[in-house]
């Protein structure tokens, strides 16, 4: 018997791979000469490369690069696949958490520091990029990123702006004379669940801006930059970002990475299951375990248990999902996951529910019970 293990993490308790592991010494209690396949899962977002280095067996390094502000912060990535791939989460270096509250102003905050640790893999000899922007603090529409990388972005008097939300509407020319030729190279796959265009009532000033510290002006004045700098990406690159889905993520740097980068934008769990090999690797299961924290109807609109079930259902391997709570919709029940299975009853209090002990065991009895 083959029984594959494809948790994302139940955040606040255990890692992926702890919740995969908890599992299967459930399992080896009833399947005892079973294969059992682990595969640590996650979205794009935090733990994305973690997850990835301790599937494929890479290696984590860590770089000083600047934080939304500018300030010296300590950010890490993985590297992959014998060195040739990096997965870098963009949060590590232009991340919301790295602001205090009253540090948050979208006007000024950069993407610089995600520029350049995407420079330092490149340094590093790694030219296919894994990117996860999800988290940001900023609203510059990559500027910030792609400066680092050796872009410029002049005024109508040829003087090069800083790097950030409020020059957005200033640009008149993007000069790409100093882009080195590792940058040209590289092939970008980024870790995209955001739909929201570029600009807008729908996009990126009006939907994401005011959680990073953005007031009803600079909303307004942000979104009149995006505008006018979608603009500019068209004319130096021929593509038009105002309309695209996914453009607006990371406060416009999924529309900056695909029309000047030639990035491709997928959900992020389609993105490291790819980078997984899942499904060659699966092939031939009895069925799949998967889940998360919490299965609710979320879950079913492109999170990880959802996509597994996409692939697995291609595949003809039955799929039953474990989460830590499940809340019930009719779109779980008409699903077509095998069975899906909660750790612990309403009743629970949730802190108990969350302990990691518990949680390891709960996981053992359910994997018992599992036919």
């Amino acid at each position: 018997m083959k029984i594959t293990l494809a948790f994302d993490s139940f955040k606040g308790s255990l890692s992926s791979l702890e919740v995969a592991e908890a599992f299967e010494e459930g399992l080896r209690t009833v399947y005892d000469d079973c294969e059992i396949l682990k595969f640590p899962i996650a979205d794009g977002g935090e733990g994305t490369a973690g997850a990835l280095v301790s599937a494929l067996g890479g290696a984590m390094v860590e770089c000083s690069v600047g934080d939304p502000l500018g300030r010296p912060v300590a950010a890490r990535y993985g590297i992959i696949n014998d060195g040739s791939t990096a997965v870098i989460e963009m949060a590590e270096a232009s991340g919301l958490t790295l602001l205090r509250p009253e540090e948050r102003n979208p006007l000024y905050t950069s993407t610089r520091g995600f520029g350049e640790l995407i420079l330092d893999a490149l340094s590093r000899g790694c030219r296919r990029l894994l990117l996860g922007i999800g988290g940001s603090a900023t609203n510059d529409a990559g500027m910030g990123m792609m400066q680092a990388l050796g872009y410029r972005f002049l005024d109508s008097s040829g003087t090069e702006l800083p790097a950030c939300g409020l020059s957005l509407g200033s640009v008149a020319k993007i000069d790409a004379s100093l882009v080195p030729g590792i940058v040209r190279e590289a092939e970008f796959i980024v870790a995209c669940d955001v739909v929201n265009p570029f600009c807008g009532r729908e996009g990126v000033a009006y939907i994401f801006a005011p959680q990073k510290g953005a007031d009803d002006a600079m909303v307004s004045l942000l979104d009149k930059g995006l505008y006018h700098f979608a603009k500019r990406i068209k004319e130096y690159t021929g593509v038009d970002v105002i309309n695209m889905q996914g453009a607006g993520a990371a406060g416009g740097v999924g529309g900056a990475l695909a029309a000047m980068l030639g990035a491709q934008l997928m959900p992020g769990a389609q993105m490291v299951l790819d980078a997984l090999h899942f499904d060659e690797r699966v092939t031939g299961s009895d069925f799949i375990v998967t889940g998360e924290g919490r299965i609710d109807a979320q879950t079913l609109m492109g999170k990880a248990p959802a996509v597994i079930l996409q692939r697995a259902l291609r595949l003809d391997i039955p799929v039953i999902a474990v989460g830590g709570t499940v809340v019930w919709c009719d779109e779980l029940r008409k699903s077509s996951f095998k069975a899906i299975v909660p750790l612990v009853t309403d009743d629970t209090p949730l802190e108990e529910a969350m302990k990691p002990s518990v949680t390891r065991e709960n996981l053992r009895r359910v994997a018992r019970e599992v036919r």
